[in-house]
Formats: structure tokens, sequence, C-alpha cells
């Protein structure tokens, strides 16, 4: 397994490579002010310079077992992991961006963060009680969650639009995974794609004016890694879905918010796969 950390730029419809390493790395935040890059490899988090440079690790005290679900809070002071040290199962965590202690925000477990709010007052996750996979949002002291869907099949990745008006998530409440919103609330549910490909983990940009999905081939479920996958961008409302370009990945390629804060790029980890091969 090779990892490559690339960043699109959609006005150049170009790629570049920011680091690639024979390690699995996964799921790469922006930082807020574009400095760099935050990624996970070995249960820790990662500070990705884009200029090259190897990544060097957050302190994330005692939580040695974080996953893909990570981000930075949006004025970049605070971190949100996911990680299971303590309990077995993943717990949602803040600490300082800078590295420090990890303070326990959800006490239902597993728990899976997703997203800030806009105003950094709440997150938003995926919380499986009793098997049952849905979408909760919680202030970041913690306390009471708020389950915002019932069951309505698996709910999945959720992440708030910037003006905070919505969240983004997929199901497969209609069968085939696809993208849905919802306001903060739960009213207002929509959903936004409907065709034959399993589409996941939506990210709206900075602008309000579009939202990136990982797209997979029908036949396949769950959203595993080392497969043949599609990064696309449509309007809010689901309209304009168009196919930026395909790879290899899936699973760690874009499970969290990656957008850079002026909306023109955004970054992604493409796969080598298992024959040496990869996609154009």
């Amino acid at each position: 397994m090779r990892s490559s950390v690339e960043i699109y730029n959609l006005r150049e419809k170009s790629s570049r490579i920011v680091w690639q390493t024979d390690r699995l790395v996964e799921a790469p935040n922006y930082a807020p002010d574009g400095s760099h890059l935050l990624i996970n490899a070995d249960g820790l988090i990662y500070r990705l310079p884009l200029d090259g440079a190897a990544p060097t690790p957050v302190d994330t005290g005692f939580a040695r077992a974080c996953n893909n679900d990570h981000g930075l809070s949006p004025d970049g002071r605070l971190l949100a992991i996911s990680d299971k040290t303590e309990f077995g199962k993943s717990a949602i965590y803040i600490l300082p961006a800078a590295g420090g202690t990890p303070r326990l925000v959800t006490k239902n477990l597993p728990s899976y963060w997703h997203g800030w709010s806009p105003d950094g007052a709440r997150l938003s996750y995926c919380g499986i009680r009793n098997d049952v996979f849905d979408i909760y949002t919680i202030g970041i002291d913690g306390g009471e969650e708020l389950r915002l869907t019932h069951g309505e099949g698996r709910n999945d990745g959720p992440d708030y639009s910037a003006d905070g008006r919505w969240i983004y998530f997929n199901s497969s409440r209609t069968g085939l995974m696809q993208i849905w919103r919802m306001h903060p609330d739960g009213t207002g549910l929509m959903q936004v794609t409907g065709d034959n490909q399993g589409n996941w983990f939506a990210h709206p940009a900075p602008g309000n004016d579009k939202v990136l999905i990982l797209s997979y081939d029908a036949d396949v479920f769950d959203h595993p890694r080392d497969c043949h996958v599609r990064l696309r961008l449509m309007d809010m409302d689901g309209g304009n879905l168009t196919t930026l370009f395909p790879l290899f990945g899936g699973q760690g390629t874009i499970n969290v918010p990656n957008w850079r804060a002026d909306g023109e790029e955004f970054a992604y980890v493409r796969y080598t796969a298992a024959d040496g091969q990869e996609t154009d």
C-alpha cells in the first residue's frame, strides 16, 4: 500500500502531490489558515506541511488509537478526534489544536466525529446505538446528544454547510447509499442524489455553492478502501453533478472535511492498487 496525499485545485482542474509514503495515511483536513494538513496514521494524528516535508505528530496525550474521523474547529484553535484507547470503542474528544490532553465529549459509544458547526459550538457525528447507525449532534462541552435520524437505513458522514442551515449526510434508507440533507434540528429532510452509484462523505464547500462527494460502483457494500472510486462535485441541491476524476481509494480518501478555507482547493488521499497500478 502506498499513500499519496494530494490537493486538487478547482480553477486549474489539476492535482499536485504533497507527500507520498509506504505507510497507510488517511483523511486529510486543511488547517483553517491554509498552512498545513492534518492526517492520521498508526493511531496518531500528524501535522503535514505543504512544502513536501515529512509530517510531525500532534500530541494527543493518552489517545493513541485515533481513527480517520478528526478535524479542526472553524477558528483553528481546537481539534476533534475519535479514539478508542479509553473505552475500547470510538469516543469523541476535543483538545487544543497544538496538542494536549483530550477531553471526552460523548458518553454514548461508539461515536465517530464528522463535522463542526460553523460557529464552533456543536459537533456532528455518526453514533451506533444497538447496531443502528444514526446522525447526532452535541455541544462541545458534552451533555445530552441530539438524535436527528431514527434508524431509516444506515446514516453516516454528517457535515455542516458553511451557512449552518444544513447537515449533509449519506443514508441507505432508499436502498443504495445516497446523499441527503436536513436542517440541524432534523427538519427539512431532502434527498440530494439519486443515481446508480454509492455516494458517501458529502463535504459542502466554504462558499456554500458546491458539495464534494465520494462515489463507489453500485455493487460495492459499505465504504471499503482499495476500490476504484470517483470524486464528484455538485450544486448544493444536487444539480450539475460532475465527476472531477477517478482514483484508487475509498476509505481514507475524504472521510472528513477537507476544503481549504477559500474553497479553491481540497485535499484527499490516493492509494496504489495491490498490483501496483493506479487509475488515471
